[in-house]
C-alpha cells in the first residue's frame, strides 16, 4: 500500500483536472456542423411547430358535420373548391357542403375541421367539381395542430447539452441556421517509442506497429475536434522535447502515449519540465493505467497516457474524455452507464480499482472479454464497456453491476 501513496484516486485526479481547465468559450457554427457539439446556451423556439393547422394526409378538407350521415351505399356529395398543395395557401373560406382537395402538409382551409382520406372519396358522376364522400370523419380527424410539436418559447436544448441528430432536426425545423456551441481545444496526439513503426512499414525483429494514435483519433473526434497526429517520437530526450514543443506551438492540449513511467527511456515528464511545464500529478490509482501525467504549460495542457494500448484507451476514457467535454461546457462529462447482470465471475486481487473490459449483450448479460492484461488488444476490440471493480472485490454470476459504456466514434454521424 505504501507504494501507492503518491497515486491519486480517480475522483481526485478528475477534480484536479477540472479545476485547471479554462472556462468554456463560445463559437457560432452552421447547424449542419453542430453534430455532437455542446450547446453554449439554452435555445428557445421562436415559433410554434407546426406554425399552422395542416393536413396529415392526402385527401379532402371538409366540415366533419357534413359527413356524419354518409356511408358506402349512401355517399354525401360535396362541391370541390379546388386543389391545395403543401407550401400553398387558400385565401377563401369553405361553407357547408363544400370541400377542398389538399395534400399532406397543406394548410387546413378556414371553415373546415377535418380531412377525409383520399381512399374514402371519389369523383361523382354529377359533375367534375362534385366529390362523393363514402366514410364519415370526426372533428379534427387527420389534422396536425399548430404547436402540437413545439410551442413558441419552449426549450429546444439546454446549456451544456450535447447535440444529437434529433436536436439538429428540431433546431432546423424552427428556423435556426446557426447555433452557439462551446469551442473545442486544438489537440495533438503523439506516440513515443523507438520500437514503434507506422502501420504498413516493414518490421525488423523487436519492432511493433503503433496503434494508439489510430484508436485515440476516433475517440477524440467523437467528443471534440479532429486531432493532429504527430509523427512517432524516438526515445531520446532531445526528440521528445522537440516533438512536445512543436505540438504545443499549435495545440491547447497535447496527448502523448508512452514515456510517462520511471524507466530509463521514459522522457516525457523531463522533456515537459524542460519546456517550462508544471507537472500536476503523474500517477492515478487505477488498473490499467497507473502512470498518467497531467501538466500545465501556461494555458496549455499535457495529458500523458501510458504506452500500453489498453491502458492508453482506458485512461483516455476515464480522464481525458471528460476534460475534452468539460472544456466545451458539457453538463454531463461521464461515460454512458447502464445496468447489467454478470454472466461470469469477476475478481480483483489487487489494491487498485480494476476497470475490466466487458461486453454487455442485448439481454443485459455482462461477459468479460478475455485476458485483461494491458497489452491485449483483442479483449479491447471485443468489449463495449467497462466494469469498475473495487480492490479485493469478487462478483458472482447473477450479480447486478453497472457498466460504463464505450461511446463509438461517430455515434452522432459526425463527419
Amino acid at each position: 500500500m505504501a507504494a501507492l501513496a503518491d497515486a491519486l484516486e480517480l475522483e481526485s485526479a478528475l477534480k484536479r483536472i477540472n479545476e485547471a481547465l479554462p472556462s468554456p468559450q463560445r463559437e457560432d457554427v452552421a447547424l449542419p456542423d453542430a453534430a455532437s457539439r455542446i450547446a453554449f446556451e439554452e435555445v428557445l423556439s421562436p415559433m410554434d411547430l407546426p406554425s399552422f393547422d395542416n393536413s396529415a394526409m392526402d385527401g379532402y378538407a371538409v366540415r366533419a358535420e357534413d359527413t356524419a350521415a354518409t356511408n358506402s351505399s349512401q355517399p354525401v356529395r360535396l362541391r370541390n373548391r379546388g386543389i391545395l398543395a403543401a407550401g400553398e395557401s387558400f385565401s377563401g373560406e369553405l361553407g357547408p357542403g363544400e370541400c377542398l382537395r389538399l395534400f399532406t402538409g397543406a394548410p387546413l382551409p378556414a371553415g373546415t375541421n377535418a380531412v377525409v382520406m383520399q381512399e374514402d372519396a371519389r369523383p361523382d358522376a354529377a359533375g367534375a367539381d362534385v366529390i362523393s364522400i363514402v366514410a364519415p370523419v370526426t372533428p379534427w380527424e387527420n389534422v396536425r395542430f399548430r404547436g402540437e410539436d413545439v410551442k413558441r418559447g419552449q426549450r429546444l436544448c439546454g446549456r451544456g447539452q450535447r447535440l444529437g441528430f434529433g436536436h439538429l432536426a428540431l433546431l432546423a425545423a424552427t428556423g435556426h441556421a446557426t447555433i452557439a456551441v462551446g469551442k473545442p481545444p486544438a489537440v495533438s496526439v503523439l506516440a513515443t517509442g523507438s520500437e514503434l513503426r507506422e502501420p504498413g512499414a516493414p518490421l525488423l525483429h523487436g519492432q511493433i506497429y503503433e496503434s494508439n494514435r489510430a484508436a485515440l483519433r476516433g475517440l477524440i473526434a467523437a467528443v471534440g475536434p479532429l486531432p493532429r497526429l504527430a509523427p512517432i517520437v524516438a526515445d531520446t530526450l532531445v526528440e521528445t522535447r522537440n516533438s512536445l514543443q512543436e505540438a504545443f506551438a499549435s495545440s491547447d492540449m497535447v496527448i502523448s502515449c508512452g514515456g510517462v513511467s520511471v524507466g530509463e527511456f521514459d522522457f516525457v515528464k523531463r522533456a515537459f519540465e524542460d519546456l517550462g511545464g508544471c507537472l500536476e500529478f503523474w500517477r492515478v490509482n487505477i488498473r490499467p493505467g497507473r502512470p498518467f501525467v497531467f501538466g500545465r504549460l501556461g494555458e496549455r495542457f499535457l495529458f500523458g497516457l501510458p504506452g500500453n494500448p489498453v491502458s492508453a484507451v482506458v485512461t483516455f476514457l476515464l480522464l481525458v474524455r471528460p476534460a475534452l467535454l468539460r472544456w466545451q461546457g458539457a453538463a454531463d462529462c461521464h461515460l454512458p452507464r447502464t445496468a447489467g447482470i454478470l454472466a461470469q465471475p469477476l475478481q480483483n486481487h489487487g489494491e487498485r480499482r480494476h476497470f475490466v473490459r466487458v461486453r454487455i449483450d442485448e439481454s443485459g448479460m455482462v461477459h468479460p472479454t478475455g485476458t485483461q492484461a494491458s497489452h491485449i488488444l483483442n479483449s479491447l476490440a471485443a468489449a463495449n464497456g467497462l466494469v469498475d471493480l473495487p480492490p479485493q472485490a469478487k462478483l458472482s454470476p447473477g450479480d447486478k453491476t453497472p457498466v460504463l459504456l464505450f461511446e463509438p466514434p461517430g455515434s452522432e454521424f459526425k463527419l
